[in-house]
């Protein structure tokens, strides 16, 4: 009786192995590249055109400020100006200086905070869309690109990860202007 425990064992174990090599034979795998496909859809183009309608004022206005302080110090290293001009330029200097940098840390984060959000929203819908294409398609396993080493270009699904999102999500158009 106990000699044909480990005849048994081994007839179990080789059929398990053989019916998960027939299931793995037959998965179906898609593979896509989500930032690629995030970054493709109208919504995020149609969000990037937005932040810089919205942000492009305030840059111009650091850029401007930069400018100024640069003559500034240009002013100061010519040696042209007599002590109180040199002190009043170099007080003016350090004012602006300060002020750029207030402005151009409150600028960042705004616009982190509105690339991030954007970006947030889209990648949660993404992925949902990503599930509901690997559904419809019949795919067992859909993989992050950066998570493969090699891939055939066939399983590249990015494309219609995009067209999915843009359809299921159209992106709104613009607002009129001046309201």
């Amino acid at each position: 009786m106990f000699s044909r425990l480990p005849v048994r064992t081994m007839v179990a174990c080789a059929a398990f192995l053989v019916a998960a090599q027939a299931g793995f034979a037959q998965a179906k795998i898609a593979v896509v590249d989500l930032q690629g496909a995030i970054m493709g859809t109208a919504e995020v183009k149609k969000a990037d055109a937005q932040a810089q309608a919205t942000f492009k004022p305030r840059q111009d206005d650091l850029n401007k400020l930069q400018q100024e302080i640069e003559a500034l110090a240009a002013q100061l290293q010519s040696g042209k100006l007599n002590d109180q001009q040199a002190a009043d330029a170099t007080n003016l200097g350090k004012r602006k200086q300060t002020d750029y940098q207030r402005k151009k840390d409150d600028f960042d984060s705004d616009f982190q905070a509105f690339q991030q959000d954007v970006l947030q929203k889209t990648n949660s819908k993404m992925r949902e869309v990503v599930k509901k294409l690997a559904e419809e398609k019949g795919f067992d396993l859909v993989v992050e690109i950066n998570a493969s080493i090699y891939m055939k270009p066939a399983l590249d699904i990015t494309k219609d990860a995009i067209a999915a999102y843009d359809k299921a999500y159209p992106a709104a158009a613009p607002a009129p202007a001046g309201k």
